[in-house]
């Protein structure tokens, strides 16, 4: 084994190391708040802010910026913008189609951010806006960062009734991501004072299973279950239909052709949203609001009411206040008992808990 010395002198003679030594070498000062937003919109953000990893508004995210990057100083949260008439669609291969590409770009920019933080001297890491999760600590916490809370304290919005962030100008059509980075701002950014949301309540008639209730309650379950259903939850109780399935035939009782497609369709591509109806239905934001202000009743019937009147199965839990809900408010609508793949004790738990109330 070779003394310490000479392992020593070996790295110390090595010719990366000597130019490295004929360098000044220390820490990038801290990076001005204006020049970090022009990068960030360089890289392709339509809005962008910072948050100090140890601001008591993201305390419950510190231990996880810290897990990725224990150098960690400042949370880089950012929006891109979605189209809003593919997500308006009641053919919902647009919505998605929107979804996935959006989600896509906002690896990108995610990336470029941390490219070029990287190569200004600074460390950064990314998490992705949405999956991939670190699933295998499931039923315990999966994301990396909660992008919502980091946004809010940033001052990219606030959360509507329907639990998602509304930008002030774009409305809930964007994306968001993360970036973490030892970086220093020299100004951290600003919450909004305000709420965007316009308590409307458009999301509430329009979610097909009931789960934003009128007085903000929110029923994570019913959420869940439905327009996540081929996402990890529903595809795992697919996956026991197809082996608790007899034969051919009896598979083919259980699971209709559609349903095997729209499968197959997310699995062979990436997982579909079913609903996102709270989304496209929201009329809040600079952007968005003007068309809604000058004729609801057009919004209503362009918007709101083809998503209701939609003949579409709905995804419930066998006897839960959704089935109840699609059977009694959408009786056009098919309500089909299913799981969501959770165990039996977080389904126990998240009954107990019930409709959650709004955070404030």
């Amino acid at each position: 084994m070779e003394s310490e010395p000479t392992t020593s002198r070996r790295l110390a003679d090595h010719p990366t190391v000597r130019r490295m030594a004929e360098r000044e070498r220390s820490r990038p000062a801290p990076v001005t708040a204006a020049r970090l937003r022009e990068i960030c919109l360089d890289a392709g953000a339509d809005d962008v802010g910072f948050v100090p990893v140890d601001d008591p508004r993201v305390a419950a995210e510190l231990e996880h910026a810290r897990g990725i990057l224990p150098a960690a100083r400042t949370f880089v949260s950012f929006c891109v913008r979605m189209n809003r008439d593919n997500l308006r669609s009641p053919m919902r291969s647009l919505a998605n189609t929107e979804f996935n590409h959006a989600d896509d770009e906002t690896n990108e920019v995610s990336r470029r951010i941390t490219r070029a933080l990287q190569d200004a001297g600074y460390r950064a890491v990314y998490p992705a806006p949405g999956y991939p999760m670190e699933v295998d600590r499931f039923p315990d916490r999966i994301w990396v960062i909660a992008h919502k809370v980091v946004a809010e304290a940033a001052g990219l919005g606030v959360m509507g009734i329907h639990r998602n962030v509304i930008h002030p100008k774009f409305g809930n059509f964007i994306l968001l991501g993360t970036v973490v980075t030892d970086a220093e701002v020299d100004e951290p950014s600003a919450a909004l004072d305000f709420n965007p949301c316009l308590e409307c309540k458009l999301c509430v008639s329009a979610c097909p299973v009931g789960a934003i209730a009128d007085d903000g309650g929110f029923d994570f379950q019913a959420c869940y279950t439905h327009n996540y259903r081929e996402f990890m939850g529903g595809f795992t109780d697919w996956a026991e239909t197809v082996a608790d399935s007899a034969d051919r035939a009896d598979y083919r009782e259980r699971v209709s052709t559609g349903e095997s497609f729209s499968m197959w369709q997310s699995l062979s591509f990436k997982p579909n949203y079913k609903a996102g109806y709270c989304m496209a239905v929201c009329p809040a934001g600079e952007d968005v609001i003007g068309a809604y202000l000058d004729n609801r009743r057009e919004h209503l019937d362009e918007v709101v009411r083809p998503l209701q009147n939609k003949s579409e199965p709905v995804y419930v839990l066998s006897g839960s206040a959704a089935e109840e809900h699609v059977t009694r408010r959408f009786p056009h609508k098919t309500a089909q008992p299913v799981t969501n793949g959770f165990p039996d004790e977080v389904n126990d738990l998240l009954d107990q808990i019930g409709p959650r109330p709004r955070p404030r």
